[in-house]
């Protein structure tokens, strides 16, 4: 078992003999206590056999490789060397062979996730849920959909199931038929011309072939930045067949015309941008189910295989640091810091090391010496939830090579076993602003405990490539040194080569650099897929309204003055243009607003503000938000630049609340 545990279970992680060493440039790492055991390194096996790697052979790069020679990868081969003889003294650990699944079963498993389980298998029944959502789907996510239902159709006859057997045609014959009638802003029609006019050079990946595998090359950090808009409002796999249809020439000239990556950015919307915390849990589990369904689409489009793994179920540690799964540990921390999102041996290992400064050079890049680290994890283990483990022993590169480590060791990637190869699949996509779209979609899709924890990740690895210029540490010398940290486990009991491994040490360096640079947009709800969600609701709360009145008539109440009243709920007391906003914790509890074309969130809260005592109104200031709540929304919190106007006018029959996001 790993040295790291001391209790006995099976863990995903396994360890494969990696062969002999690659020659790379000058270590610049200073490993010290360093053993000459045979080195190994860490890679998650699901699905597969164990596959012996073997020893890799010369490899002879051709001129077209210039861009992605050693020098420019050094940091990436070096980093991975450092993790080899940081697991030189340990054990094997047990692995985890799990069969590959059978025919029509992932895709069963992807119906389950996109919530439409109900459309097959022993719990099918009225399929009334299921309608009310595919009519708000896409051209392309519908037949996303019905790819799979048709999938798992066909295998459920083959295997001459007694329950109820879906036709792929009775279930879509609803979707086709209210085409026509698909929300604002997802209706495949709505695709704009102008959705062309960035997708030029500025946006376009170009391509490097390697043997038979095509790659993106390294991004020069000096590349002039060029600046374009990214569309939240039409779907990204709609976008993608507009841009087939439209530009096939044009992509195919400036394919390899740049290689900078532009400075995308979200262009104003009135209505507010809807950023990953905003929505109440019973719609972001539908953003959820959606953006699933949007990525598959996406991927179908662009014919890209979207390889998502079944999560396995593993025996691993329950209590300590390291080695224990997020949810655990979190559940551990919580018990110490109620409401703790992060682990607290994470956020403590990145402030000791922004503790000794962040213009220390070659930061993440110089390790720790591996006895050194050893040691200092087995005393963390004991001691560090009893408060008296010594911080000041630890030096900045222990806590960096620690920080890594903790990463590393997780039983489950933090990009999870579910998407961890359809993030590996993002350097495939042909345009930069697919690739971020793709993304966008696969950040929304992480479990909660791995997303908020990479989000910490990826804030202080900016902090650290804010003073690159004392650190020496750019975007793609860290995107090199963390990537075989969050990637490494792809090989995925595949035969390797120094030609497989080049590849994707190339693609995973550049995916790391793209979550770097664009983490503000990646933890962004598309706005089409928000819409998405209103029609969802305003469907459903038809459907309820419906049966609420039948049975009002089978009670044989009066259906007029149940209809009237109903009708008038949204109109007590509050005059057309204006909107009454509610402030339980304020000094001020509610206030009616005259609604104006400039009047954003943010004037509402100052006015309320405004109410307050002096300290008061600068403790609640950047604490207490106005949230949009009811209506065709279950809850969601308004960022300062949304034109109320603009968001009444989408969601009439809101309730406008200003509370602390806690409350």
């Amino acid at each position: 078992m790993n040295w790291l545990s001391s209790s006995q279970g099976v863990v995903l992680t396994a360890y494969h003999p990696s062969g002999k060493d690659r020659a790379v440039g000058g270590n610049r790492g200073k490993g010290g206590e360093e053993a000459t055991a045979s080195r190994k390194y860490g890679q998650y096996t699901m699905n597969q056999e164990i596959t012996k790697v073997p020893e890799k052979p010369p490899f002879d790069r051709s001129s077209s490789q210039d861009s992605l020679d050693e020098l420019s990868m050094e940091d990436y081969w070096t980093e991975l060397e450092n993790i080899k003889k940081s697991s030189e003294n340990r054990q094997d650990q047990e692995v985890v062979v799990v069969k590959e699944p059978d025919e029509g079963e992932l895709e069963e498993e992807w119906l389950k996730e996109a919530g439409l389980s109900n459309l097959f298998g022993e719990s099918a029944g009225d399929p009334q849920e299921s309608m009310v959502f595919l009519s708000t789907l896409t051209r392309t996510q519908a037949a996303a959909v019905e790819k799979r239902v048709e999938t798992v159709s066909q295998t459920l006859r083959k295997k001459n199931k007694q329950y109820q057997i879906p036709d792929v045609r009775d279930i879509f014959a609803q979707q086709r038929e209210s085409k026509e009638k698909a929300p604002d802003g997802i209706n495949s029609q709505s695709v704009r011309a102008d959705e062309n006019t960035h997708q030029g050079k500025d946006d376009q990946a170009s391509s490097l072939l390697v043997g038979e595998k095509e790659l993106i090359p390294l991004v020069p950090e000096e590349a002039p930045a060029s600046e374009t808009d990214i569309n939240l409002e039409v779907s990204f796999a709609e976008q993608a067949v507009n841009q087939k249809e439209s530009s096939k020439e044009k992509a195919q000239k400036s394919k390899d015309s740049d290689t900078s990556l532009p400075n995308f950015r979200l262009p104003k919307d009135k209505t507010g941008t809807t950023r990953i915390g905003d929505l109440a849990p019973q719609d972001m589990k539908k953003v959820c189910h959606l953006a699933l369904i949007e990525l598959t689409a996406l991927y179908d489009v662009l014919g890209v295989e979207l390889k998502q793994q079944k999560a396995v179920k593993i025996k691993t540690k329950d209590s300590g640091l390291f080695c224990i799964p997020l949810i655990a540990l979190l559940e551990q921390d919580q018990r110490k810091v109620p409401g703790t999102r992060i682990p607290l041996i994470f956020k403590k290992l990145i402030s000791r090391i922004e503790e000794g400064g962040l213009e220390t050079e070659g930061l993440l890049r110089i390790p720790g010496a591996a006895i050194r680290i050893k040691n200092l994890c087995q005393e963390l283990e004991a001691k560090f939830y009893e408060g008296t483990f010594n911080w000041e022993s630890v030096k900045q590169h222990d806590a960096a090579s620690l920080l890594k480590l903790f990463i590393r060791e997780l039983p489950q990637p933090l990009l999870s076993v579910e998407y961890l190869k359809a993030f590996q699949a993002v350097q495939n996509l042909p345009t930069r602003k697919q690739q971020l779209q793709a993304l966008n979609l696969l950040v929304i899709l992480l479990p909660d405990a791995n997303r908020d924890t990479l989000k910490a990740l990826l804030e202080f690895l900016q902090r650290v490539i804010d003073n690159r210029e004392k650190n020496k540490m750019t975007t793609m010398n860290v995107a090199m040194v963390m990537a075989p940290n969050l990637f490494m486990c792809h090989t995925l009991g595949l035969k390797s080569s120094e030609q497989r491994e080049f590849v994707m040490a190339a693609g995973t360096a550049n995916i790391m650099h793209l979550l770097i640079k664009y983490q503000q947009l990646l933890w962004t709800i598309p706005k089409f897929i928000v819409n998405q969600v209103r029609k969802q609701n305003t469907e459903s709360h038809k459907k309820d309204k419906k049966a609420m009145k039948k049975l009002l008539k089978k009670m044989a109440y009066d259906r007029e003055k149940y209809e009237k009243q109903d009708k008038s709920t949204s109109d007590a007391d509050v005059p057309q243009g204006v909107i009454r906003v509610q402030a339980p914790h304020l000094s001020k509890v509610s206030m009616a607003i005259q609604l104006t074309e400039e009047l954003k969130a943010s004037d509402v809260l100052a006015r309320f503000l405004s109410q307050e005592s002096g300290i008061a109104q600068t403790l609640k200031k950047g604490e207490v938000f106005l949230y949009e709540i009811g209506g065709n929304i279950g809850e969601r919190c308004l960022d300062d630049d949304t034109y109320m106007k603009d968001l009444y006018q989408l969601n009439p029959n809101a309730e406008w609340v200003i509370k602390s996001k806690a409350s």
